[in-house]
């Protein structure tokens, strides 16, 4: 089978990379498009993965408008001679529309519900939408649900192992304790008019009482926040967060990521109470979700005062990876048995329990 597979977010090459590998073993050819976003291109090139590059949509509204047609048009160019059987993306508004230019079918994986004006932009044309079953939006007869997560795609026990050494790239021993802090940029379409921690420097001085902080941030580098940068390469990101004692930032995708490997996480934004997957965590005793910093410390520092934290998580962890779906296996056979797959899934949408529970290394 011949896939096409698009990737806009550095989300979302973690989301696809695990699968890409097992359908490329397996004799299918990827044909892997990417555009430009935050650290999307280093991690593909981190990773090995050939692939094209569209160039960026840019930050302001205006922009977004102007570059949609053009990386519209520049994948179709990149793609039409492949003649694919399957075009994939998490949300991709460009995989929905060159997919109908070629009258091919494409899967939409979705589970950003604050995402309204993507949505209107590729449902019309895509042909199948899997979200989670925590998704609060309705998309009509093309949503299909599955109980998981984007995340355990690639931190599901099954396909990810932490990596202590990493610890020591960073000057730590797995009995210390440490924060990871977020800060994002709020240039995406759905960020307009939203918000998360306003006073950055309150927040980190205060964390910093109970041990070393370090930061992940987008957009430019800012001088002020060097002693607290991360100083490894991005896709080690996620063993640092499975040993944190804490994660607190703006990022919605790393919040769900610590939570799903056991590290409490507070997320920080004024688009978290519209997520159904935050809600979700928040019931597993994994995460909790505030609208400023004023709101969020004081849950911060109960956590990092807590006893025995980590063995608490971990615990909550285990009943997590029992009751959802390993994504990657799941995406494996979704694709390796399409269209049948659509079918069994229409008919028996219970079938997908055969991709829950894992066993905690």
């Amino acid at each position: 089978m011949k896939i096409v597979v698009d990737v806009n977010h550095p989300a979302h090459v973690h989301f696809f990379k695990n699968m890409i590998k097992q359908l490329s073993d397996k004799g299918h050819e990827i044909l892997l498009t990417a555009s430009e976003k935050d650290i999307s291109i280093k991690l593909l090139e981190g990773y090995g993965f050939p692939f094209i590059k569209l160039g960026s949509y840019g930050t302001s509204l205006l922009s977004k408008a102007i570059n949609l047609p053009l990386l519209d048009w520049r994948m179709y160019q990149a793609v039409k001679g492949f003649n694919p059987d399957l075009f994939l993306g998490a949300g991709s508004i460009r995989a929905a529309h060159v997919s109908k230019l070629l009258n091919k079918p494409c899967i939409i994986f979705e589970d950003t519900e604050h995402s309204r004006e993507q949505h209107l932009l590729y449902t019309p044309f895509v042909d199948y939408i899997f979200t989670p079953s925590s998704f609060k939006r309705r998309l009509g007869k093309k949503q299909f649900f599955y109980d998981g997560f984007h995340e355990l795609a690639y931190l599901h026990p099954n396909s990810f192992t932490p990596n202590i050494e990493v610890l020591k790239e960073i000057g730590l021993s797995d009995q210390e304790t440490f924060s990871i802090v977020r800060f994002i940029s709020w240039s995406a379409s759905h960020d307009i008019g939203q918000h998360g921690i306003r006073n950055k420097s309150e927040l980190v001085k205060t964390l910093e009482r109970y041990g070393r902080v370090f930061m992940v941030a987008e957009g430019k580098d800012d001088p002020a926040w060097e002693n607290y940068r991360l100083q490894v390469s991005p896709e080690k990101l996620h063993h640092l967060l499975y040993y944190a004692s804490l994660y607190l930032g703006e990022g919605g995708t790393t919040a769900a990521e610590a939570a799903v490997l056991g590290t409490y996480a507070i997320h920080v934004s004024t688009t978290a109470k519209h997520c159904g997957i935050f809600t979700e965590l928040q019931k597993y005793g994994l995460l909790d979700f505030f609208d400023d910093e004023v709101e969020a410390l004081p849950k911060a520092l109960e956590v990092l005062k807590s006893p025995n934290l980590k063995i608490k998580c971990r615990q909550k962890r285990n009943r997590l990876i029992k009751d959802k779906l390993d994504m990657t296996m799941f995406q494996v056979w979704l694709v390796e048995n399409f269209p049948e797959s659509i079918k069994i899934i229409s008919d028996y949408p219970e079938c997908l329990d055969m991709f829950k529970g894992g066993e905690i290394k």
